[in-house]
């Protein structure tokens, strides 16, 4: 005679025999990375990410401090293609310049050498008769120099350029060649000379009156009547 078990206790060992059929439950352990397969910060990146240090010199005393450092608004960038072999680039001096500009897009819109007699300009270096990227633009430079410049439309034409060479907010590129340097502006070009007047034609020689003959007297000149007649 068979005895069945109690139904409660066909319920654990059916439970027991479900968990010990199951897949174990694995465990996970933590991976360790080797130096070699870590991602790497370039140190370029660190420091374009990192946050630059306050220059002290930006809150000198008796000026209220700011927090922060300042950020840049606009850059003027440059090349240089050949540097000149002659003197130093001085401010308050008259530069002579060749130069061809060009917007963004390739136009070119101004050289001096498209100029009647293809002659450098000559301008005050930093007298603000220039755009203030040309017055600011010719530092480091020696004479004999060439330079590209990067110019931004702040410090080109501005917000409203020169229409209709120049369009509005247009960056340029200009390359600029140092040509002399003086304290004074050069002297002008002489003027062209005029052209010569043909020469006029000789006049006709008056007749000749042979002289009166030896020992007479020649008749009086003719004299004006001292009144009309009446």
């Amino acid at each position: 005679m068979r005895h069945r078990l109690p139904l409660v206790l066909l319920l654990v060992a059916a439970t027991a025999t479900a968990q010990t059929s199951t897949t174990p439950r694995k465990t996970t352990t933590a991976r360790k990375t080797s130096p070699s397969t870590a991602p790497k910060t370039s140190p370029a990146k660190a420091a374009s990410t990192a946050t630059p240090e306050a220059d002290p010199s930006d809150n000198p005393p008796n000026v209220p401090p700011v927090a922060g450092p300042p950020k840049a608004l606009y850059t003027l960038r440059y090349v240089d293609t050949e540097i000149g072999t002659g003197p130093l680039a001085e401010a308050n001096k008259f530069y002579s310049v060749h130069y061809t500009g060009w917007l963004t897009d390739g136009t070119k819109f101004d050289s001096s050498h498209d100029h009647p007699g293809g002659e450098p300009i000559v301008f005050p270096y930093g007298g603000h008769r220039v755009i203030p990227g040309w017055d600011t633009g010719f530092e480091g430079m020696h004479v004999g120099g060439k330079r590209r410049l990067y110019i931004p439309y702040q410090l080109a034409y501005g917000e409203s350029g020169r229409p209709p060479v120049i369009p509005p907010k247009a960056n340029l590129i200009f390359d600029v060649e140092l040509v002399s340097q003086s304290d004074t502006p050069p002297a002008p070009p002489p003027a062209p000379a005029e052209p010569s007047k043909p020469a006029e034609p000789a006049k006709p020689a008056e007749p000749h009156t042979p002289p009166p003959p030896a020992g007479t007297t020649p008749p009086p000149a003719p004299s004006s009547p001292s009144s009309p007649p009446q």
